[in-house]
């Protein structure tokens, strides 16, 4: 199975990858962790990208879209992949099409976790609180939680409008919340 999971930052995406991830027998793939890969082997591609990081900007798309596929492409992906994080924007929805045509291996479906702002905020506050993570204020948090519903958000519209999308909502006890997914999964893709 291939999937994308998406959902504004503070609603549970990478826990949920990491049960669907262990259901399904499929590696949960983070772009965060892909960068971290790749920046702490030093591989040609981890340089690319400490050549931006290093001077506090953003990894361009072009090479993103690289770095995925070089990820997609290895042999613990070869019969299927939850990835988290990716695409963000919509020429990353085109690149990661092309990619897949390349690869030839479709998406199945894309898992959209949704929750209200007000307990996105207070998850975050707590995930701050109980990590002591500085960048967890909660301007930063309301910024990302902008940038998430101005730029990524929208991309939920091509899924919806191909099929693909299986809207689950992202309050409630962790195992009901995957027990939603994969029954709606299950329907989806059998």
């Amino acid at each position: 199975m291939r999937l994308l999971i998406m959902g504004p930052q503070g609603v549970g995406k990478g826990t949920q990858a990491a049960l669907l991830a262990e259901h399904y027998g499929i590696p949960a793939i983070s772009t965060g962790d892909i960068f971290r890969y790749n920046i702490k082997n030093k591989t040609p591609l981890g340089l690319e990208a400490m050549s931006y990081t290093d001077k506090g900007e953003l990894v361009p798309d072009s090479l993103t879209n690289t770095i995925v596929k070089d990820r997609l492409a290895m042999d613990d992906a070869k019969d299927g992949w939850i990835l988290d994080g990716y695409p963000r924007n919509a020429s990353q929805v085109e690149a990661l099409d092309q990619m897949l045509a390349e690869l030839g291996t479709p998406l199945d479906a894309v898992v959209a976790l949704d929750a209200d702002h007000d307990v996105l905020m207070e998850r975050m506050a707590k995930r701050a609180a109980e990590q002591g993570r500085a960048d967890d204020t909660p301007e930063a948090i309301a910024t990302r939680l902008a940038t998430y519903a101005r730029e990524t958000a929208p991309l939920l519209d091509i899924y919806r409008d191909r099929g693909q999308l299986v809207a689950i909502d992202g309050v409630g006890e962790i195992d009901a919340i995957q027990a939603n997914i994969v029954k709606a999964l299950d329907a989806k893709v059998a």
